[in-house]
């Protein structure tokens, strides 16, 4: 979503998703039946609309558009996920009728002050190692060795994290190195907030006053 994603914007969005042979012309509303068709054709279940946050709900195109997520609600036979922040304060709800029709699902930040908070976010590191595409990748190359430096480089915000290890898995192709490893992450630039952050992380970690480590799990000596 954009801030002037209108109605037909969207539809639109929905046909080129489908690569629809109709996207490059109709109106709204025949957009809007050409996706249908398609949703019921593919066998479609979910529609996943990110980047809310950016729409302006108290413009004409945004209330459009909130009265079309409610014909799609009724309509399709899918389950509507919006994904944004701070939602009720961007006017998502101004409408009573979508507001009875939204349940809002909350999303904790990562939290290592205790070992359930650990524990998930060494799932999470096990998890993107599975996916790495490195040639000499190993198990517990993220979530043994480098589970407290990707802690601090990211303070635990999972764009940060992505975008460090994404980076760094570009840089370990291009060097030939293939893995992972502390002094290649540290050559990685990240956004403003995660650098501001980074030497205090460390710090903790280094003094022992903090660990994302938890408890009966051994790094891996590699």
């Amino acid at each position: 979503m954009t801030g002037d994603t209108g109605m037909k914007d969207f539809n639109w969005a929905m046909l080129e998703f489908f690569a629809h042979a109709g996207r490059n012309s109709g109106t709204a509303n025949m957009f809007a039946y050409r996706a249908l068709d398609c949703v019921i054709s593919c066998e479609t279940r979910l529609l996943i609309v990110d980047d809310l946050q950016f729409l302006r709900f108290r413009s004409q195109s945004g209330t459009e558009l909130s009265n079309h997520f409610k014909f799609i609600a009724n309509e399709f036979p899918v389950m509507l996920l919006f994904i944004g922040y701070d939602l009720r304060d961007k006017g998502l709800y101004l409408d009573p009728q979508l507001e009875r029709r939204v349940t809002r699902l909350g999303l904790k930040p990562f939290d290592i002050d205790n070992e359930g908070g650990r524990a998930q976010w060494r799932r999470l590191l096990l998890s993107l190692e599975q996916r790495l595409a490195l040639a000499d990748k190993y198990p517990g190359m993220l979530a043994d060795n480098l589970s407290d430096d990707l802690w601090a480089r990211s303070t635990g915000h999972i764009g940060s994290l992505m975008t460090l290890i994404r980076r760094g898995c570009q840089r370990a192709i291009r060097t030939g190195e293939e893995r992972l490893t502390r002094e290649l992450l540290a050559q990685v630039k990240l956004d403003e907030a995660a650098e501001r952050l980074r030497k205090e992380w460390e710090e903790l970690f280094r003094s022992g006053r903090k660990t994302t480590m938890p408890a009966g799990s051994r790094r891996t000596v590699r």
